[in-house]
């Protein structure tokens, strides 16, 4: 895994957390005033990505999805949609499981 630190497309800075594979697997769900900012919020993510709390969840269109947070904080959410609960909580699983070593 990597995270990437750059510009969204609206031109504002974020973080992503991308597999192996380069599937987008998780973003900060938010955006910052500076690259600077993205950078640590993305080391912070990183550095307690083991033991935030994960939470699986239905959005608007029926899809599944999650989100990590630390104290009320959300820190993270998923890269993408998923079809089943089971899915996505097996997705944050890797996330959780996996982060820490990702490389920034």
């Amino acid at each position: 895994m990597r995270f990437s630190v750059g510009k969204n497309t609206a031109g504002k800075d974020s973080w992503w957390l991308y597999a192996n594979n380069n599937e987008q697997v998780a973003w900060a769900g938010e955006t910052f005033a500076s690259s600077a900012n993205a950078h640590r919020a993305a080391a912070s993510f990183k550095a307690g990505a083991a033991t935030a709390r994960y939470d699986v969840y239905q959005d608007a269109g029926g899809n599944w999805r999650w989100r990590a947070w630390r104290s009320s904080d959300k820190v993270a959410s998923s890269g993408e949609s998923f079809s089943s609960r089971s899915a996505a909580q097996r997705a944050a699983d890797n996330v959780r499981d996996n982060a820490g070593s990702a490389t920034l």
